[in-house]
């Protein structure tokens, strides 16, 4: 069985990062995910969170995901996601500031579905400004 697992980070816009990686932790909608070469098959949500690759048995790099799918392979792990930002380049303020956009657009939404899709918008902003150093 190979060490490393390719990982694939994929947005609307582009192509983000695709690199063997010893593991990587993705967090599904019914958990995290451990993934590891060898995984079973798997497609699955994923909900706004920390993705958490590691290396050498440490995690090496955190990145905030909005939501999306995961495809998982034994030899390889894609997420597709809308929105996809390292930690280390979250500034808090900004964080904050769309925070208070999200809620507002929700006070403001109009009808079930405006409303809906600003709750989403409120969850995947507050779960950013959690995770904002």
């Amino acid at each position: 069985m190979p060490a490393t697992i390719v990982f694939d980070l994929v947005t609307p816009e582009r192509l983000l990062k695709s690199e063997p990686v010893e593991m990587v932790v993705v967090p599904g909608t019914e958990g995290d995910m451990g993934v590891l070469p060898g995984h079973s098959l798997l497609i699955g949500m994923v909900r706004p969170g920390e993705i958490v690759i590691f290396e050498n048995g440490k995690p090496s790099e955190r990145i905030f995901v909005a939501g999306g799918f995961v495809d998982i392979a034994p030899e390889r792990c894609t997420v597709l996601t809308e929105e996809a930002i390292p930690l280390t380049e979250i500034p808090r303020p900004e964080a904050e500031a769309r925070l208070a956009r999200a809620r507002e657009a929700l006070s403001d939404a109009a009808t079930d579905a405006a409303k809906a899709e600003a709750e989403r918008r409120v969850h995947v902003a507050e779960t950013l400004l959690a995770r904002a150093p």
